[in-house]
């Protein structure tokens, strides 16, 4: 049945095409240009907000109010070295820094809450990426100390595609049953979904908050344990309005290309 522009259930199922499209899922994403640099030296973090298996758009994002890095057990503050980019004519953020001693870097930051006007609520999404100078392989499972924090039960550095990547959801350092996790894949515009069930993968932690999933694809997971917090936030029209908040992890994939396997023994 052909539906008239005009009507009132033509104009319903455009408001709800909308709104769908706009409940796409949101991403911080918090990626390195390289996440096993082996000489060490420097590494470059970017930070953008966006929705990375659509390739964007990406979204307006205002100066963190944190950045920084785990290292050696002692936490930096990076705020003061970020410098603000253009990513699809939006505002996003990149630092750079150097990695002179074997280890794992815990780069992590907490934005600004955003808000989502689609879904009537605020957004904070504390993002981490591990970055391992010098191929060390030490120093991956340490937590940052975010209010909401994936803690990586597999090391997130060196993973073949294919990997299961396992993690705990954490709240205020306690385990969280039974957690939502949205997973997603940056996609360069080469993985064309089926349908929009394919865009944003979505599991579920154990009785414990442990969850896993394997990456089909090389290149850059995100994975989101949403939760919604206790209090709630003024929304620009001076309403309560609830706050959701993200620990998020980013881990990468790579294919076996070039692997020979061993020679058969007679």
């Amino acid at each position: 049945m052909r539906i008239a522009a005009g009507s009132a259930l033509g104009t319903l199922l455009v408001s709800l095409t909308l709104l769908a499209g706009s409940a796409s899922a949101h991403f911080q994403q918090i990626l390195p240009s390289n996440d096993v640099p082996t000489e060490g030296g420097r590494v470059t973090i970017d930070m953008t907000f966006t929705h990375p298996m659509e390739n964007g758009p990406v979204m307006e994002m205002k100066k963190p109010k944190r950045v920084g890095a785990l290292i050696d057990g002692k936490t930096i503050d990076l705020t003061g070295a970020i410098k603000p980019v253009k990513r699809q004519n939006a505002t996003a953020w990149t630092l750079t820094h150097d990695l002179k001693e074997p280890g794992a870097a815990i780069f992590f930051i907490e934005p600004e809450p955003y808000w989502e006007k689609a879904e009537g609520k605020y957004i904070i999404h504390y993002a981490k990426v591990i970055v391992d100078g010098f191929a060390s392989g030490k120093g991956w499972d340490e937590k940052a100390g975010l209010p909401v924090e994936i803690e990586p039960l597999v090391r997130p550095t060196g993973l073949w595609t294919g990997n299961l990547f396992r993690g705990i959801v954490r709240k205020n350092g306690e385990p969280v049953p039974f957690a939502e996790i949205e997973v997603e894949y940056v996609n360069d515009g080469s993985v064309k979904a089926p349908n929009d069930a394919f865009v944003t993968q979505v599991i579920k932690a154990d009785a414990q908050g442990v969850f896993a999933y394997a990456m089909p694809r090389a290149g850059w997971w995100g994975f989101a344990a949403l939760i919604d917090d206790d209090k709630t936030m003024k929304s620009p029209d001076g309403k309560d309005a609830k706050v959701e908040l993200g620990g998020l992890i980013w881990v990468k994939a790579t294919d076996m290309t070039g692997a020979r396997p061993p020679a058969r023994r007679q």
